[in-house]
């Protein structure tokens, strides 16, 4: 599987406090920036926050696996061994899941392993793994 690096940009209404969750927590690396936003590297793929103001748009979830499910959210998916340290990580450093790292599909073709929380602006953030990466894809 050939991947390339994504490029996504996030509204933030705090930049400083965001700026700070993505290189001290996430340990991402940052590049460039101004006084309006900051890219940094999400494990290989380009991540911008941006400022924006405050929305009060509510937060919405959809229903899986009896779990609510906030939508829109993004992430990436890391290998099995890199999710289960990044995972351990961010358990030590007291993150407020919205969901718990689990293992979906568990023994079963699909295996999966998933966890959901949110960035200082609210920002919904889904990082997973597969066991088999080939089923990324499958039907």
């Amino acid at each position: 599987m050939t991947t390339h690096p994504f490029h996504i940009a996030i509204p933030v209404h705090n930049l400083e406090e965001c700026r700070m969750f993505y290189r001290d927590i996430l340990k991402c690396e940052e590049g460039r920036s101004s006084d309006h936003w900051v890219d940094f590297n999400l494990f290989g793929h380009q991540l911008v926050i941006h400022y924006k103001e405050k929305s009060k748009e509510e937060l919405h979830s959809n229903p899986v696996d009896g779990k609510s499910v906030p939508v829109p959210h993004y992430g990436v998916v890391l290998p099995w061994n890199v999710f289960q340290d990044f995972s351990e990580e961010l358990k030590s450093k007291g993150i407020q899941f919205i969901i718990e790292p689990y293992i979906r599909f568990e023994g079963d073709v699909g295996e999966q392993a998933t966890m959901f929380f949110s960035d200082p602006a609210g920002n919904a953030l889904e990082f997973k793994a597969f066991k088999d990466i080939n089923q990324l894809f499958a039907k």
